[in-house]
């Protein structure tokens, strides 16, 4: 078992994950049931539906920013959080797209391109001190990626156990992605069922 658990800065340096090229044709499909389609397909079939979205002619380079693409929402109470950590992933050399969120269904937040490689994360702003844990149970169902953007003090021990929580109750979670200031870092399952996980974490977190 690697007992590593992944840790960067924002250079945009770092390579992850498996290719998968999907000829870049024009979608036609409407957004909202490409977005639906997400919650019932699973391994290429997945992978196909991000990239489909990602081509959608909905979506528009956002004004000012660079590699940042929605459909509009603005105005919407979390934008500021969502540009918030777009921004620190175009650092990192995303793309990102900005989803929308359709009425009566429960979607993700973002989808992340880089080399031809696409993740859908799921936003959760933790401001305060003990809500990580409650925020990730509640992105169950929608991604199997969670990004937590720290943007207070939080204790690294309690996200520890936060996050080894949020892997048992969840078998369908594959990632919980971490940004806190300048610093990236990557969880994975694998990394929770180590007996020294909560020591390792602390020690990426804190250092």
């Amino acid at each position: 078992m690697n007992d590593d658990i992944t840790t960067e800065v924002l250079t945009g340096d770092d390579e992850f994950g498996s290719y998968c090229w999907v000829a870049a044709e024009p979608v036609t499909r409407n957004l909202d049931a490409l977005l639906e389609d997400l919650l019932h397909t699973m391994g290429a079939s997945f992978v196909w539906t991000l990239k489909e979205i990602t081509l959608h002619s909905e979506f528009r380079p956002l004004s000012g920013e660079t590699n940042i693409f929605t459909v509009g929402g603005e105005n919407s109470e979390d934008y500021d959080n969502l540009l918030n950590a777009a921004r620190k992933a175009i650092e990192l050399g995303y793309r990102v797209f900005i989803l929308p969120n359709p009425k009566g269904m429960r979607t993700a937040d973002f989808i992340f391109e880089r080399k031809g490689i696409y993740r859908l994360y799921d936003l959760k702003t933790i401001q305060g001190k003990g809500s990580a844990g409650t925020r990730m149970k509640e992105s169950i169902g929608q991604a199997n990626r969670v990004l937590l953007n720290m943007t207070s003090d939080y204790n690294a021990r309690l996200l520890a156990s936060d996050i080894k929580e949020y892997f048992e109750k969840n078998p369908d979670a594959v990632e919980v992605l971490i940004f806190k200031g300048k610093k990236v870092i990557s969880v994975v399952r694998e990394h929770t069922l180590s007996p020294i996980f909560n020591r390792l974490f602390r020690r990426k977190y804190e250092k």
